[in-house]
């Protein structure tokens, strides 16, 4: 007969079964949530976490912190920092009009960084379709590094070509 000292140790990465109250230990919170463990200390070193109950020595989360941990993962898919949600969050508790600040300057972000990104795609298209074997011997190439040398970003030097391009058309007519 075996007594409780001779059972051989769970491995950390098998599920916990009986937690008590509901709470989960970090590998079990990490697994329901996707992120390590490191990624959970991490959050909880930053604030955005809260510090787990300690059961002989382990950390325990009650289930509620999935939860908390899943909305860190939204944020972050949405763009925001980890030092960004933390500001949201804490602009939650004290000036909760505050968070549609936040929001509204993370929304100007991205809408830069997606004209960035679609004046890039147009650029890139634009490359491949040039005639010229060597794209530093394209015209509308050296255009763009004239521009950015004058400071102006690609999707101010691309809408600048098609304005000329469609400039020589117009004139022709």
């Amino acid at each position: 007969m075996l007594s409780s000292h001779d059972r051989q140790s769970t491995p950390s990465s098998a599920p916990e079964v009986n937690t008590p109250g509901g709470l989960l230990t970090i590998g079990e919170l990490g697994r329901r949530a996707g992120v390590t463990a490191s990624a959970l200390r991490y959050y909880e070193e930053l604030g955005l976490l809260p510090p787990p109950t300690r059961i002989s020595g382990q950390c325990r989360y009650p289930e509620s912190a999935a939860r908390l941990v899943a909305a860190i993962l939204l944020f972050s898919d949405a763009g925001f920092t980890l030092a960004e949600q933390k500001a949201l969050m804490a602009s939650r508790k004290s000036a909760p009009s505050e968070w549609r600040r936040l929001a509204r300057r993370k929304l100007a972000e991205l809408d830069e960084q997606i004209a960035r990104a679609q004046a890039a795609r147009d650029a890139i298209r634009h490359g491949l379709r040039c005639p010229h074997e060597d794209i530093t011997q394209c015209p509308n190439f050296n255009a763009g590094i004239t521009a950015r040398l004058a400071g102006q970003p690609l999707s101010q030097s691309h809408q600048q070509l098609h304005r000329e391009a469609f400039d020589k058309v117009t004139d022709n007519i």
